[in-house]
């Protein structure tokens, strides 16, 4: 259960995620160390250390979706800063936690509804690799514009991995953007889903986080309770190594 603005609880929440799945990456849903709130303050990178330390201890690579501050300083800003004034933003970000540290992954390119009374849209797609596996990362709206999906497969992906939010009676919505992003680019996908209430009205959320092959098949769910999580090896294109 994500608890709202309270980012010292919820790091702790990814915490006991991390430690649960050992897996070598854990992807989480949209704003998930604050709660979907638009008025969260920016996430300081101090407060997200000990899931650096978790993530150091078991080897993993977690996305967690925070507020984030511009591109060039700030807490949360992009590189390894802790300190400056923020350059533009806020934005809807993904965090890359390891034990190397944190940074901002992704800025949310395509924002949905009211977001953008508060929050400005990212500028790139961007990709990450980790073991030879090449993630594309994306934001609920993301997935549901051709034109970001196409522009991050293009830089050479095996997984598009998104963090999302949905209604509960949206969940439909969550599988019909993976399959269709998997059978027309030929990639895998992981979707971390939102489940249990969050802000700005999603007392019901979709949950159903899931692994869809790159034939659109469903290989994993996680259902809609929360904590539940969905596991899947993903081999790597080009050595048929995994993650």
């Amino acid at each position: 259960m994500i608890t709202p603005y309270d980012v010292a609880a919820n790091v702790a929440a990814h915490v006991e995620a991390v430690r649960a799945a050992g897996a070598r990456v854990v992807v989480f849903p949209e704003l998930s160390l604050t709660g979907y709130h638009f008025d969260a303050p920016v996430v300081p990178f101090e407060l997200v250390r000990p899931l650096v330390r978790a993530c150091a201890e078991t080897g993993t690579v977690a996305f967690a979706g925070a507020p984030v501050g511009g591109a060039f300083g700030g807490s949360g800003g992009a590189g390894s800063g802790w300190g400056g004034g923020p350059v533009g933003g806020p934005n809807i970000g993904v965090l890359e936690v390891s034990g190397a540290g944190v940074r901002v992954a992704y800025r949310k390119m395509w924002l949905g509804g009211r977001e953008a009374v508060r929050f400005r849209p990212g500028d790139a797609p961007a990709v990450v690799e980790v073991d030879g596996v090449r993630l594309g990362l994306a934001v609920c709206k993301d997935t549901g514009v051709p034109r970001h999906v196409a522009d991050t497969v293009a830089l050479g992906v095996d997984v598009y991995a998104a963090g999302v939010l949905e209604h509960a009676w949206d969940a439909g919505v969550v599988e019909e953007r993976a399959r269709r992003i998997a059978l027309g680019h030929g990639v895998w996908v992981a979707i971390a889903s939102f489940a249990g209430p969050t802000g700005e009205g999603y007392e019901s959320t979709a949950g159903r986080s899931a692994v869809w092959d790159p034939s659109g098949g469903m290989i994993t769910s996680a259902g809609t309770g929360v904590g539940a999580v969905g596991r899947a090896v993903i081999p790597d294109r080009a050595t048929g190594g995994g993650a």
